[in-house]
């Protein structure tokens, strides 16, 4: 049996909505048509109030970093945020470079992207992995300060080199306490 039209456009709406928690009421509400249709973002962070994501359940990296604006129902592309491969950041990835993992955290004002590539290993028959931490300032003036930045964690603290078989993150939390 075919659905009913007001059936099929309350699915598809359903499908495209998120909960929301509102902390000023303590209630989940529901954010009807808040991506495109079966495409839901892959990570959503909070920042000052505003909702940032990029990616989406196709792909963990879309090129640009998206704002959300809740009384137009869109999401935008931030300013200064295109860039076609996070790799292009970081001077030390051969173009080889396989991106292995992607996941993002928030500091403040800045979405930290929590990164792992696979490269060659010295004999050209083995592969490690490099993690590279990507950040993105939401709050950068343009033309005043970079909005990107990119550095490489210390994973071992005795040797200083990451042993090729450790992940940085895959999926990642962060949570500001005050006291």
């Amino acid at each position: 049996p075919a659905a009913a039209p007001g059936e099929a456009q309350s699915s598809a709406l359903e499908r495209s909505s998120a909960e929301v928690f509102n902390c000023g009421r303590g209630v989940w509400e529901i954010i009807p048509g808040m991506w495109q249709l079966d495409v839901p973002p892959n990570q959503i962070v909070a920042v000052a109030g505003r909702l940032f994501s990029s990616g989406d359940c196709l792909n963990s990296w879309k090129g640009h970093v998206e704002v959300y604006d809740g009384e137009l129902n869109i999401w935008s592309v931030m300013d200064h945020s295109a860039l076609s491969d996070l790799a292009l950041l970081a001077s030390n990835l051969p173009p080889s470079a396989q991106q292995l993992y992607l996941t993002m955290a928030v500091v403040g004002t800045r979405l930290f992207f929590l990164a792992g590539y696979e490269i060659a290993g010295d004999d050209d028959e083995s592969f490690r992995t490099v993690s590279l931490v990507h950040s993105y300032d939401t709050s950068a003036a343009p033309g005043l300060a970079p909005a990107w930045s990119s550095f490489q964690p210390k994973m071992d603290h005795d040797n200083n080199v990451e042993d090729g078989s450790k992940e940085l993150f895959s999926q990642c939390c962060s949570v500001q306490l005050s006291s």
